[in-house]
């Protein structure tokens, strides 16, 4: 049965991604920020998922926030974080009471918005909702990681689950030249019970963000690799950006 992206996957996410380096990924941000002489005290997580980046942040002391368009990925994150706010809205248009010091969005969750046009709104709300001098923290695959996706188009494998039950995942990768787009067509099944999900994403390079994100309002970004902070070079598959909020801000 063909389910709509990020719902019936909730269930299974953490299982299929238990190596995901969140801990890491999580250093990786607040030493950057240290570098540049910020110390975060407050945190919104966006595109949170199940919130294990969110969870990183919490332990190493900042109050943290996290927000995400599906509402089943939002029930695992608040069972397994009872203590944060988590917040069902789309990026594109989000609005919450407050501003932010370190503002974060992971594991290419921005390349789910195919559309230039839409990433753009979305990183005009972010800056919106940062502190003046605010730091964005933001991964997305480039057009190159977009198309190369995996070797081989499929990734395939079994991984446990509470409960002493496994999921067997076969994903499999599509690339359409015409349009840009790569699809990801995700088959899970548990105890018999199978589901499909078709996650689609465009690829975005430095050319195509720089000029988005003056637009939003950020006064001064990096773009980066993980995890030693090397400059881009042509063919890399994944950037790591961080945009700065102005130090004096129009209120919205």
């Amino acid at each position: 049965m063909q389910r709509p992206p990020f719902s019936a996957l909730a269930g299974v996410y953490d299982a299929i991604m238990a190596d995901i380096e969140y801990g890491d990924w999580a250093a990786f941000i607040l030493e950057y920020a240290r570098d540049v002489g910020l110390t975060p005290v407050s945190a919104l997580d966006l595109a949170c998922g199940t919130g294990a980046l969110t969870a990183e942040l919490e332990s190493r002391g900042l109050s943290v926030q996290g927000l995400d368009f599906s509402p089943e990925m939002l029930e695992v994150a608040r069972a397994r974080l009872p203590g944060v706010s988590f917040v069902q809205a789309d990026l594109r248009d989000f609005v919450l009471p407050g501003r932010f010091d370190l503002l974060t969005c992971v594991f290419d969750s921005l390349n789910n918005l195919t559309e230039p046009a839409d990433l753009g709104r979305a990183l005009s709300r972010m800056a919106l909702h940062l502190k003046p001098g605010g730091l964005l923290a933001f991964d997305v695959n480039t057009r190159v990681g977009v198309r190369d996706l995996w070797e081989g188009e499929v990734m395939e494998g079994l991984a446990p689950m509470q409960g002493g039950r496994e999921v067997h995942y076969h994903w499999s990768h599509h690339y359409d030249a015409p349009t840009q787009l790569g699809t990801v067509q995700a088959i899970c099944r548990v105890d018999g019970e199978e589901f499909i999900e078709l996650h689609t994403e465009r690829g975005y390079d430095v050319a195509d963000l720089e000029p988005l994100l003056r637009a939003a309002g950020f006064v001064s970004w990096e773009f980066c690799e993980y995890p030693d902070y090397a400059e881009p070079w042509p063919q890399s598959p994944r950037l790591w950006v961080f945009a700065r909020a102005a130090l004096h801000q129009v209120e919205e």
